[in-house]
């Protein structure tokens, strides 16, 4: 056993539609006794393809003790079902930008004589603009000329990649490779007017709520893994002036403190009104 993010199921939201099922090709899902179940952990990627087309929200990410995931049984589980569904596992991978599970998919196919579209073999887990969940598909704008455009309806945009929400964004992106990454409160962007020009500017962005948000434990275990395996080259947490903010600067700091590498931390805190109250480098 191991700990690690793991698709969690609400049996009290869950009215048995089924319509996570076919978003799971892994096979970890199925309808039983009217409600969705998980039926095999290590099946289960945890990176939640399946958590979008849930009309309820009885679907989640949490971290636990589980059966580590395993790639090559979930190939042996997916080769029978036809290349439609092997094609939608590897759009899964590509999308989530889980390169390593590419490689083990792609030398099990390989074995197996399937022909891989060029798409896959080529550029095993790079962004994609189709399949998997539109909503925590790796996107970066920079590779595809649209970072810092000016839109129709006037002020600029800063971001460089999608997603941005600490649940549903992967610390192993290629945006966050030696980058400098932004933690903001979600209210932060809302209350700075120059947000995207003065501070998002060439940095990485993840967003999160210390206060309605769940899964603090995932929330370090990201930005550790932020600093260790992404090795960011700081972190900057902006916060509003208010007390439950204060939580997202303690999970940075508790992360960082269990990373290996030594990341710079630097906290800024923003008034309601949209004033700069403090900017500063803090200590882990």
């Amino acid at each position: 056993m191991v700990r690690r993010e793991i698709i969690e199921i609400d049996e009290e939201k869950c009215d048995g539609c089924g319509l996570c099922v076919p978003d799971c090709p892994e096979g970890a899902l199925q309808l039983i006794d009217g409600k969705a179940r998980l039926v095999g952990e290590l099946l289960c990627d945890g990176l939640g393809a399946c958590i979008g087309n849930c009309p309820r929200g009885a679907i989640s990410v949490t971290e636990r003790e589980a059966e580590p995931y395993d790639e090559k049984r979930v190939m042996d589980n997916i080769y029978p079902k036809g290349p439609n569904t092997i094609l939608a596992h590897l759009k899964h991978l590509r999308d989530h930008g889980q390169t390593e599970y590419m490689k083990t998919a792609l030398s099990y196919l390989e074995e197996k004589g399937f022909h891989v579209p060029e798409e896959f073999s080529g550029r095993e887990a790079a962004p994609s603009h189709g399949g998997g969940c539109p909503g925590s598909r790796i996107v970066n704008f920079e590779s595809e000329g649209q970072s810092y455009k000016k839109s129709s309806r006037g002020g600029p945009s800063a971001l460089r990649h999608w997603p941005v929400q600490m649940h549903l964004i992967s610390p192993e992106a290629p945006c966050y490779q030696g980058s400098d990454v932004i933690l903001a409160a979600d209210c932060v962007a809302f209350s700075l007017g120059d947000f995207h020009s003065k501070w998002l500017d060439g940095k990485s962005l993840a967003i999160a709520c210390p206060k309605l948000d769940s899964g603090r434990e995932i929330y370090v275990e990201k930005i550790r893994a932020m600093a260790d395996r992404a090795k960011i080259n700081t972190l900057t947490v902006m916060i509003m002036q208010v007390p439950c903010c204060l939580g997202l600067l303690e999970i940075a700091r508790e992360a960082l403190s269990g990373a290996n590498r030594k990341v710079p931390l630097k906290k800024i805190i923003v008034g309601i009104r949209g004033d700069m109250v403090n900017e500063e480098w803090v200590s882990v």
